[in-house]
């Protein structure tokens, strides 16, 4: 049985500060919420402070990033011991504003997943198709070749442990969502496929998650779908209030 899965990614916001006074009141909202798994991506610099206000809680922490060697020289990597350290136990991986903006390829995101899985973290890995793609009637296309390829050499239950992100990167910050229809069709392609390439029971119990322009009012349309298991959402999680009624959204 998949509970829903909701993972807020906050982004290049909130310093230290921000984030401790965020999470006092983000955890105090969701405290009695026990049948959501509800996870908080911060930035690198608060990821420790966060791991500590969430100790306790019902609330798990995520790096948005991570290198793939566990050290070397690699300025400004950040490996996924270092990660695990902090306390998080989270990591996303392949977002689609690191493969636009850094680069970040398919090779990238399976020797993230890789590493990511080795320390112990669970990827958040995700994968969607620009405007360009959809209209150009490539979307099957490219979610075939990221899901294959982002998680290469994975065993089945390595797959059935992790989180897969399905992000129309149309729709991501543009406040243009897929519809129910659109995001329905993609969710059940993703676990068709995973089902066909890792087996039956790795389908079953791989969570795979909506990111574009998730909102309180349209996470129940969303959740309603039956390979919908949560949401990777944005802004409307940078406000704490907003994020709990999300999470409230989710449940009903």
């Amino acid at each position: 049985m998949r509970i829903p899965f909701i993972a807020a990614n906050w982004k290049m916001y909130k310093t230290v500060g921000e984030t401790v006074a965020y999470l006092k009141t983000f955890t105090e909202l969701v405290a009695n919420v026990a049948d959501t798994e509800i996870v908080v991506a911060p930035p690198f610099t608060s990821l420790y402070a966060a791991a500590e206000m969430a100790k306790r809680t019902n609330v798990g922490i995520a790096a948005q990033d991570l290198h793939w060697e566990r050290e070397g020289a690699f300025t400004s990597g950040v490996s996924a011991t270092m990660i695990k350290e902090t306390g998080a136990g989270y990591a996303i991986v392949g977002h689609s504003e690191r493969r636009r903006v850094f680069g970040d390829t398919d090779e990238a995101v399976n020797k993230k997943t890789l590493a990511a899985l080795a320390a112990d973290l669970t990827p958040i890995v995700c994968v969607g198709e620009t405007l360009e793609e959809r209209d150009g009637g490539q979307m099957l296309a490219v979610l075939d070749r990221q899901v294959k390829d982002g998680l290469k050499g994975l065993a089945p239950e390595q797959v059935a442990s992790l989180v897969i992100a399905y992000e129309p990167v149309w729709a991501i910050g543009t406040g243009r969502n897929a519809t129910p229809a659109q995001a329905g069709e993609a969710h059940a392609y993703i676990r068709a496929r995973v089902g066909e390439w890792w087996g039956a029971e790795a389908a079953g119990q791989v969570h795979i998650l909506y990111g574009g322009s998730v909102k309180p009012d349209n996470t129940k349309d969303l959740m309603a779908l039956p390979d919908v298991d949560g949401a990777l959402v944005g802004g409307a999680s940078l406000d704490p209030q907003s994020f709990a009624r999300i999470v409230a959204a989710a449940r009903a």
